[in-house]
């Protein structure tokens, strides 16, 4: 028997040629790609909002809805006003008078009197110098300046003698006698000039404040040995109120700070070295008398009442000085100006809560405020921050500098007032509108 005839009624599988699959593998796969380009082309051309029977598909945030979603942002306002020209600087503090306490004799410190980190006032006595010494050579002085004058008296009688004696003595002794008299009262002089001195010498071991100010720390304690000629000296004396501050400004700005010094001593305020918290208020007192060649800038100096004592010497501080004020001039937040290949722009939040774009003069950068010559009018609201999301046209939901709720920017429709005043996704406008909004 041989094989084909063992299973006569075997069914026989049949299978497709190879090229018919791959004609239906190729179908399937374009119509995938059908399918998905029919829904990119019905998402790109359906109209926002549009919906068979107001289900979610009606919300802004479905398909298409987030292109036209409000970006919040900060807004600040264009105002008229007067507004101060400040010129700022870095400086230290000085002291207005900072003196060495320093021994004008030799001798041994006895005591100390003042407090470390005290007030002190002048003439107030600090240390005492062993006196005694000095109290010697005022004796002795005075001891020397007796005899002379009893010399002197002596001296005086004979010459009355010679005098009343006539031509029994010769013109010579009676001139001797008056140059002897006179010698003598020049030692008379020198005598008392001595006892002046050694009472000076003894008043300068008791060791007094030159002027009024803060005690440093002393350098030398009592039982040392102090000399006239220490550099050290005993401590330091400075005065805190009123201070000073020597600041520097660019050269640039000379015209402007000698016209105002000219009319008065403008004021300067003076901060920390951030700038954000401030220590006084002083007026502009010296402008010095040349340039620094090596840095192109100025220096200045200022008087300020310190009686706090914020303000200590050589620290670091910035310093504002008001040169001038400007009068009804129209300012923006310095941060709504945007530069551009055309210039300086802002953009403004429209009444319908939309981004224009508007080009701007800037006159000048103050502080925190930059002065405009054209471009805006007051009350116009500019955006400060977020304008990097901004694009001209687009919608905004409008938030106050200081971070306060939503500001509405025009009329708001019925629907706007029932949901808290906040603008809906698709703008300014009512439900009415927004079927086929562009």
């Amino acid at each position: 028997m041989t094989p084909d005839s063992a299973m006569p009624n075997a069914p026989v599988e049949s299978k497709p040629p190879a090229k018919h699959r791959g004609t239906w593998i190729t179908l399937i796969v374009l119509a995938l790609i059908a399918a998905g380009g029919f829904v990119v082309w019905k998402r790109n051309h359906e109209p926002q909002g549009a919906d068979s029977g107001g289900g979610p598909g009606s919300s802004a945030a479905g398909p298409g809805g987030a292109a036209k979603r409000p970006t919040p942002v900060l807004v600040g306002e264009a105002t008229v006003s007067d507004v101060p020209v400040v010129l700022e600087g870095l400086g230290t503090v000085t002291p207005i008078a900072s003196v060495v306490v320093r021994s004008r004799v030799d001798g041994q410190l006895e005591s100390v009197k003042f407090v470390e980190g005290a007030n002190v006032k002048r003439g107030e006595v600090l240390a005492q110098i062993d006196p005694r010494a000095f109290q010697v050579q005022v004796q002795q002085a005075q001891a020397t300046l007796e005899r002379d004058r009893a010399t002197l008296e002596n001296s005086q009688r004979d010459l009355d003698r010679y005098m009343q004696l006539g031509k029994l003595v010769t013109q010579q002794q009676i001139d001797t006698q008056r140059s002897q008299v006179a010698t003598l009262n020049a030692s008379i002089k020198l005598d008392e000039a001595a006892i002046a001195n050694a009472k000076l010498q003894l008043d300068y071991a008791r060791i007094t404040a030159p002027i009024s100010g803060v005690a440093g720390i002393r350098t030398v304690n009592p039982g040392n040995l102090v000399h006239a000629s220490d550099t050290s000296g005993i401590v330091t004396l400075t005065q805190l109120d009123p201070i000073a501050v020597v600041f520097t400004l660019p050269q640039d700005v000379l015209p402007k700070v000698s016209k105002a010094l000219s009319i008065g001593n403008p004021q300067v305020d003076v901060f920390d070295r951030a700038g954000t918290t401030s220590l006084g208020t002083g007026k502009l007192t010296v402008l010095d008398n040349q340039v620094n060649a090596d840095t192109g800038t100025l220096r200045l100096k200022a008087e300020l009442p310190n009686p706090n004592r914020a303000l200590w010497p050589n620290q670091f501080v910035k310093s504002r000085v008001a040169i001038e004020v400007k009068k009804n001039v129209l300012s923006v937040p310095a941060a709504a100006i945007a530069r551009g290949p055309s210039g300086d722009f802002v953009y403004v939040v429209t009444s319908d809560n939309k981004a224009e774009q508007r080009s701007v003069k800037v006159e000048s950068i103050e502080g925190e405020r930059a002065l405009l010559v054209s471009g805006l009018n007051a009350g116009d609201r500019v955006i400060v921050d977020g304008q990097d999301q901004v694009k001209p046209g687009g919608l905004v939901v409008a938030r106050g500098a200081n971070g306060a709720g939503a500001i509405p920017a025009g009329p708001r429709s019925k629907g706007d007032a029932a949901a808290g005043g906040q603008p809906s996704a698709a703008g300014p406008r009512g439900q009415g509108q927004r079927k086929g909004a562009p």
